[in-house]
């Protein structure tokens, strides 16, 4: 029976079976209220040290053992995690801000997701078969995985690097980030009753810790999930060593509505993609482009709809849609965006709202922008935060133009009556992920990644576990030459 988790006591970093303390706590806070969570432990350099050892002996036996007996073990992790859903979507909401609904949902993905992966095997394939000999392509563990994990989607994002690392025979260390350090740690908590000690590892710490690891010479690999500017310094960090590496990273998508769409119900779910997690989402609909002879309709439409239906509130507030920024940082950052609309003079369909003045929580209500100019920063920048651009289009190529003519590639869509002539469109625009009449539907058997800078390597499905491991080449003679 999984044991019951309490989320505020941490007594230490999850490593080789046991709890760790360290020298260091620290706390982060309620996005909501402002109000201090629970002390943390701090990872020094020499408790990474310690937990890197633990894992390269951990690796020796945890890769030899049978797919079926990882996936059995990951089966039981994803039931630990499901009996403890309720007290993990209260603490998913208390320090990343997201509302309870949306926690619940996505607990609810990552059982799907470990479970799916517990599934998936990536099996060797024959190249050649003669009577002379058998050459086969296979996929062997790389080693010591050190999963970098963002604030944004911290539980679905964090085992959606675990699942993979470890049905590909790897083991694991997860850093969690500084802003959203409780949940993983209660996910490793959960882990130590049923994974073999140092298979997986759970590291709290500093901004300092991912340096550490990127540069260390026992992890052999990093799956990171972040900005486009940290992960260039992953890139660069991870090079010194010539470690794998896998960066899922920022995303602008393009949302394109053609002039067929039936407006009353594609808006619902475009408006809410806009919006949803405050706009914490890298791969929400950030750039809309509407076609000239609707684009009045749309937006009038638009506003109503998020007017109505996009509530703006802490995450345990019924119907809320728009909880608070998850941290100070980011807050200001998006504060900044916002204080563009007056500089330089965007006409706005939809005026959001700074709420400093009557909360101690990251409070900014949804703002839609009317049609700025192409290269404003709220079209070429990713805002991170509850504000969207409409922008006009009436040439089909222009417009994939327009949805191709920025540095970042992870997703788009494309919205219309005629599927042919969307898909047509579609196939046009470089992205790791483009939806059909939606947008942002993500399963774990399909490849999850992004172009241009919007990352290197893809998540999730085969594809996905390919990047886990190495290929090797086997060549069996069946003659005898010595």
């Amino acid at each position: 029976m999984a044991r019951k988790i309490d989320i505020a006591t941490y007594p230490g970093n999850v490593v080789n079976g046991e709890f760790i303390p360290t020298a260091t706590t620290r706390h982060s806070i309620d996005p909501a209220t402002g109000a201090p969570l629970y002390e943390v432990p701090v990872a020094s350099k020499q408790d990474l040290d310690i937990a890197v050892k633990h894992a390269r002996t951990a690796f020796k036996s945890w890769s030899r053992i049978s797919h079926s007996e990882r996936a059995a073990l990951l089966r039981s992790f994803a039931d630990a995690i499901e009996a403890n859903q309720e007290q993990l979507a209260k603490l998913q909401t208390m320090e990343q801000g997201k509302p309870v609904g949306l926690a619940n949902t996505e607990i609810t993905m990552t059982l799907t997701w470990l479970r799916t992966f517990a599934d998936m095997q990536l099996v060797d394939e024959v190249l050649e078969d003669t009577d002379e000999k058998t050459i086969y392509s296979t996929r062997v563990p790389l080693g010591v995985v050190g999963a970098v994990v963002p604030w944004n989607w911290p539980i679905l994002l964090g085992m959606g690097k675990v699942g993979p690392a470890l049905m590909t025979g790897n083991v694991v260390i997860m850093k969690p980030s500084p802003y959203t350090p409780y949940c993983d740690l209660k996910l490793g908590e959960l882990a130590m009753d049923i994974f073999p000690p140092g298979v997986f590892q759970v590291l709290s710490g500093g901004d300092e810790l991912g340096p550490w690891m990127t540069s260390h010479s026992g992890i052999d690999m990093i799956s990171f999930t972040g900005s486009i500017a940290t992960g260039k310094k992953v890139a660069e960090s991870c090079a010194k060593t010539l470690k794998r590496y896998v960066l899922e990273l920022g995303g602008n998508d393009a949302a394109i509505v053609c002039e067929d769409v039936d407006i009353d119900k594609c808006l619902p779910k475009i408006a809410t993609l806009a919006f949803l997690n405050s706009g914490q989402i890298c791969m929400l609909a950030k750039r809309i482009y509407v076609h000239e002879s609707i684009y009045d309709q749309f937006r009038d439409q638009m506003v109503e709809f998020t007017k109505n239906n996009i509530k703006t509130g802490g995450g345990f507030e019924d119907g809320v849609i728009v909880g608070p920024v998850q941290n100070k940082m980011q807050f200001e950052l998006v504060k900044a965006m916002y204080a563009e609309i007056d500089k330089q003079g965007w006409k706005v369909a939809l005026e959001g709202r700074v709420r400093e003045t009557d909360s101690k929580g990251y409070f900014i209500e949804p703002a839609i922008i009317d049609n700025p100019p192409e290269d404003s920063r709220i079209v070429v920048e990713e805002p991170f935060g509850p504000i969207v651009p409409l922008l006009k289009w009436s040439s089909e190529q222009d417009v994939i133009d327009r949805a191709n003519a920025l540095e970042t590639g992870l997703g788009a869509s494309v919205w219309s009556k005629d599927v042919a002539r969307a898909e047509r469109m579609a196939r046009q625009i470089s992205a790791g992920s483009v939806w059909v009449n939606s947008h942002f539907d993500v399963a774990p058997n399909v490849p999850f990644g992004g172009h241009k800078e919007s990352g290197i390597g893809m998540e999730w499905g085969l594809e996905g576990f390919k990047h886990f491991t190495n290929s090797r080449s086997l060549w069996v003679w069946k003659k005898v030459f010595v």
